[in-house]
């Protein structure tokens, strides 16, 4: 491995859990998208995000799942929202997105260690 990072490296990075509240179509992205509103606890609230994880999730598997989210990286402009966070995921064989969560329910706003 040639990019080992230190622990204060890691530290940096502000990983959480969060429960999607709301999931809507994002029709001017340019490859098939929905924006996902997470709930990430009292401390940080609701925040909006776009993701690329239509491929494998509907509207109604989103819903009141919890996902991992870096919270700490500068809000980013995608077409007509405003990225607030970034929803954590691997890619499959084809590249398509499998959201990383929690394998049990865990509190809205907990940080990964």
């Amino acid at each position: 491995m040639n990019n080992l990072i230190s622990w204060s490296d890691f530290e940096k990075v502000d990983l959480r859990a969060g429960t999607i509240v709301q999931v809507e179509d994002f029709e001017k992205a340019r490859r098939p998208a929905w924006i996902l509103y997470v709930d990430l606890g009292s401390e940080l609230g609701i925040k909006k995000s776009s993701a690329q994880i239509k491929h494998h999730y509907a509207k109604e598997d989103l819903l009141n799942s919890q996902v991992m989210c870096v919270v700490n990286f500068p809000a980013k402009q995608i077409a007509n929202i405003k990225s607030e966070i970034l929803v954590t995921g691997f890619p499959d064989q084809d590249g398509n997105i499998i959201l990383a969560r929690p394998d049990k329910p865990v509190p809205n706003g907990a940080k990964l260690f």
